[in-house]
């Protein structure tokens, strides 16, 4: 099963839903608004996608946390994930023992279509 975790009104979010719907692929939707993934399954992550690829430095959520200030380190970084799922890098993508963080249509392709 895929597991798509995300927020719905996030761009690449639905263009990765769009990219199953249209190849017929089902998945899960796990939407970051309503819950929080377990800090076990954030440390399994951050063994599957270096937590840099993982933290979005670029949304709107570190932006009005002000984050870029306290100058993370890996450590902060996953206990800000734990705790605030909108700082992920959306959408994070688990299948398997495998995870694809972010939209990348030519990634998505060669996972998903073989």
């Amino acid at each position: 099963m895929i597991t798509v975790y995300g927020i719905k009104t996030c761009g690449s979010v639905r263009n990765a839903l769009k990219f199953f719907k249209d190849n017929n692929i089902e998945v899960e939707f796990f939407d970051f608004k309503k819950e929080t993934p377990s800090a076990e399954k954030i440390k399994d992550w951050t063994t599957k996608a270096d937590i840099n690829i993982l933290f979005n430095n670029k949304g709107t959520k570190y932006k009005t946390l002000n984050l870029k200030e306290l100058n993370l380190d890996s450590n902060r970084k996953y206990e800000w994930l734990c705790k605030e799922p909108l700082l992920f890098k959306r959408p994070v993508i688990e299948f398997g023992d495998k995870l694809v963080v972010a939209w990348d249509e030519e990634v998505y392709k060669n996972t998903f279509l073989k």
